[in-house]
């Protein structure tokens, strides 16, 4: 007499089971949970980076519209009692920051055209032409990154003393062109390697000189790596104190001073009467500009890091 299972499983009629399909979806699931466990961890992370960089600004910014009371008495965290611009009027004239900020437009403006005009160059004849010399060269600029600038200070003072460059913004460009090209051309090198030969030859083919070819060719499909570079310059150069405070410390030098080192000697020769809510200014002042440059060129720079990373 036979009997009947009971435990034997029902399969609905038409469905066809294959084995191990239950183990993947699982395996899948719990791939797919962990991965969303990972970038909420991820989100936090970046939030409380987020707060740890982003509150000290915004504290600075509070603190250029109050008093000296408010900042170390009355709630230094609490918004300013008012909002007046006479901190920055009081910085930007008597405390001469503004001619520290024009010292610095005007040192960084020339200085970051003269690194990529002549990183641009060097890079793009490191990266195209193949010539005896050509890897020494490039490890010669490449090693540049590895060499402190602090242990170039005495002879490159010395240097420019027997050159008459000192205390001049000829001495101070031409020494922020070389700290800056290392870099340039090691970043530039590899952008240009990537661009394509086909439409090179075709310049040639038509025509086109070497310099035309690098002026009016290669360097427009290049300009996502340019500007990316260009921004990093303009940062590292604006926020530099070690150089200038070398090169710019003789007789009568404090009139070409930069930015950075009109806002420290504020900070240290007012002693304990300093003016804190007209250095806060001046702070603000000297931020404002490179939050801007990251604001509206921040697509170009995500443009030129990504396109050199993945041709």
């Amino acid at each position: 007499m036979s009997t009947i299972n009971d435990t034997a499983p029902t399969t609905p009629p038409g469905t066809v089971r294959y084995p191990g399909t239950g183990r993947r979806s699982s395996s899948a699931a719990r791939d797919k949970r962990d991965l969303k466990l990972f970038s909420s961890f991820a989100h936090i992370a970046l939030a409380v980076w987020g707060i740890l960089v982003i509150a000290p600004l915004i504290w600075v910014v509070l603190a250029s519209f109050k008093s000296n009371t408010e900042i170390f008495t009355h709630a230094p965290f609490s918004l300013p009692s008012k909002i007046s611009f006479e901190t920055y009027r009081t910085a930007w004239s008597q405390a001469h920051v503004g001619r520290y900020f024009l010292n610095s437009v005007f040192v960084v403006a020339i200085s970051t055209a003269g690194t990529m005009l002549f990183g641009s160059m060097a890079a793009y004849v490191l990266a195209r032409y193949r010539f005896f010399g050509n890897r020494f060269l490039y490890y010669l600029f490449v090693s540049g990154l590895a060499f402190p600038v602090f242990l170039a200070l005495v002879p490159l003072f010395l240097i420019l003393q027997n050159l008459g460059l000192l205390n001049t913004y000829t001495g101070l460009i031409l020494v922020y062109i070389a700290y800056s090209l290392p870099f340039t051309v090691f970043f530039m090198t590899a952008f240009f390697k990537t661009l394509p030969n086909s439409i090179a030859e075709a310049a040639i083919v038509d025509g086109a000189s070497h310099t035309r070819l690098f002026f009016q060719v290669m360097m427009p499909m290049a300009r996502s790596g340019l500007v990316s570079i260009t921004i990093f310059n303009i940062v590292g150069q604006w926020n530099q104190y070690l150089l200038p405070v070398a090169i710019m410390q003789g007789q009568g030098a404090d009139q070409k001073w930069v930015l950075t080192q009109g806002i420290a000697n504020i900070s240290v020769s007012a002693g304990y009467q300093a003016n804190w809510a007209a250095l806060f200014a001046a702070l603000t002042l000297s931020i404002l500009p490179m939050i801007l440059v990251y604001a509206f060129f921040q697509r170009q720079i995500q443009a030129g890091l990504t396109a050199g990373a993945t041709k």
